[in-house]
């Protein structure tokens, strides 16, 4: 099984990487358009309508798939202390569960998020004029990609691959 995961592992590292490049490009478009807003504010007088709402929905995009990154990555937000308490032989039950939660919740993103998709097709953002769909796009992108990485992570973990490892780069030696 270890081998058939480092095709499919190859892949999803690759997809991770462009998605963490497009939410660091959104992150810096995100910025200008502020910075555009605020010049054309407070120097010309004369603020564009378009810059708050393009800018907030550039946010909720690189908010959701840096999300997304955060799974594959073992960033995301828990609760370690048990972890700690545990041997090592319980650790990868607890991660297993929180991997299975993630990949519910993810799938409540993807289920929830494109029946909100669905119903905004036909409604436009005025001061943008594109359809509501691509303010709740993010939240199905996001569920997939996590529900991808999550399924990624329980699959290594039976495979015996060691997941649950902090990458070399952070452990320090004492």
């Amino acid at each position: 099984m270890k081998e058939s995961l480092v095709p499919v592992s190859r892949v999803l590292r690759a997809i991770s990487n462009f998605i963490l490049l497009l939410a660091g490009v959104g992150l810096v478009v995100m910025t200008a358009i502020v910075a555009y807003q605020v010049f054309m504010r407070y120097v010309i007088n004369a603020s564009p309508s378009w810059t708050e709402g393009a800018a907030i929905m550039l946010m909720s995009w690189f908010i959701f798939l840096g999300a997304a990154v955060g799974v594959r990555e073992n960033f995301h937000m828990g609760f370690d202390v048990l972890l700690y308490a545990l041997p090592p032989s319980g650790k990868k039950y607890l991660r297993s569960i929180s991997d299975i939660a993630i990949f519910g919740f993810a799938f409540g993103m993807v289920y929830f998020g494109g029946e909100l998709a669905l119903r905004g097709w036909t409604v436009r953002i005025p001061v943008l004029g594109i359809p509501q769909t691509f303010t709740y796009l993010p939240v199905v992108i996001s569920g997939a990609l996590m529900m991808l990485f999550s399924l990624e992570r329980l699959l290594a973990r039976a495979a015996g691959e060691p997941v649950d490892e902090p990458p070399a780069e952070l452990v320090t030696e004492a």
